[in-house]
């Protein structure tokens, strides 16, 4: 490696921290061996409705068909756990609060994260000039795990998501794919996981089938967020006060208590949405939503799916006394003439349960 590269490399990375970047490292486009995975993965369907992971065959797991002239991927991480947020433990002790994933709770990441890369593409290319480039953060069909795996940014842990050593797993990543021959300076990190399967054991729904297997089709941040349709019965009660993802797996990994909290101010819960009560939500109308909810992940959702899984945790709650359980009912009856048949049905469930949880 010459003396320029190397300053170019220190450069980047100075650049990148100075733009809100945990951490930032350099890979190649080779990745045959995730390639492998994620066909299998494909192939036992579970993946579920997300169609859109196989629509695009394998220019997810080869940059440079998504990307021609792709040589490497600049690949960042950015610690997002805000630090007011109320724990998470103590929400989901509480039937009567929504738990939204820690993720969600403040500004839309995408934009945020897209917007810093581009800012550090411009500063390369005042050293470099121009090259061919795209930026992603969760955004087109990029194996964003694997990628960064192989850059050195973490391994993906039994539970799928990249964990750090020193970082554990609250952040968020993205890439810049590049024609630039910039040399490779970190090496595929080692797994850490060890004899631990606490995310495997913790999982409500038992969706983390093995070991580094995930069927989405069972798991809660599918279920609240990817699934348009109905939630199967079998799982309802086990995303008990669940309206937005799920962090249950993250909670309990044992490296997570390396993570740091976020310090940027778009990561800040918005609205209470750390600890929201249920029937506060559940009284939004659409146009409450959609104004809270501006510059929101949880909005791409929309209103009617909000609904459908705010009527399930509600269902879930086991009322302390007749008159939290009358006041559910209304609740929830009250709400059932303005929404889809599709919410109507949940809804539907929701009374059945309360009946029989007093």
């Amino acid at each position: 490696m010459n003396t320029a590269s190397v300053q170019l490399l220190t450069n980047i990375e100075t650049w990148a921290a100075e733009l809100g970047f945990n951490q930032t490292s350099i890979t190649g486009v080779d990745l045959n061996e995730h390639e492998a995975h994620l066909m299998n993965w494909l192939d036992h369907s579970y993946h579920g409705e997300m169609d859109y992971m196989a629509r695009h065959g394998t220019k997810r797991s080869r940059p440079n068909e998504l990307e021609p002239g792709t040589l490497r991927v600049i690949s960042v991480r950015m610690d997002y756990f805000p630090p007011e947020a109320l724990s998470i433990r103590k929400v989901l002790k509480n039937q009567s609060l929504g738990l939204i994933s820690r993720y969600a709770t403040g500004r839309d990441y995408h934009k945020l994260i897209r917007k810093r890369l581009q800012k550090l593409v411009n500063r390369i290319q005042q050293q470099t000039g121009e090259f061919g480039y795209r930026v992603f953060t969760d955004s087109a069909p990029v194996l964003e795990k694997a990628l960064a795996e192989n850059a050195g940014l973490g391994w993906i842990g039994k539970h799928t998501n990249l964990i750090n050593k020193t970082a554990g797993s609250w952040f968020f990543l993205g890439e810049i794919y590049t024609d630039l021959p910039l040399p490779i300076e970190e090496t595929k990190a080692t797994n850490h996981c060890g004899s631990c399967q606490a995310c495997i054991d913790i999982c409500p729904t038992k969706a983390i089938i093995a070991p580094y297997k995930l069927d989405a089709r069972r798991c809660i941040s599918y279920l609240t967020i990817e699934l348009k349709s109905a939630i199967p019965i079998e799982f309802r009660k086990a995303i008990g006060n669940h309206i937005y993802g799920c962090d249950d797996c993250q909670l309990v990994c044992p490296w997570n208590r390396f993570a740091k909290p976020s310090d940027e101010k778009d990561f800040k819960v918005r609205h209470g949405l750390d600890a929201p009560e249920l029937l506060d939500l559940f009284a939004w109308g659409e146009d409450d939503f959609l104004k809270k909810m501006e510059g929101s992940p949880i909005r791409r959702i929309g209103y009617m799916q909000w609904l459908r899984n705010i009527a399930v945790a509600i269902g879930n709650i086991k009322p302390k006394n007749q008159t939290q359980q009358q006041q559910l009912i209304q609740t929830l009856r009250a709400k059932r003439e303005q929404v889809t048949p599709l919410v109507q049905a949940h809804i539907d469930w929701a009374l059945e349960e309360l009946a029989f949880n007093l």
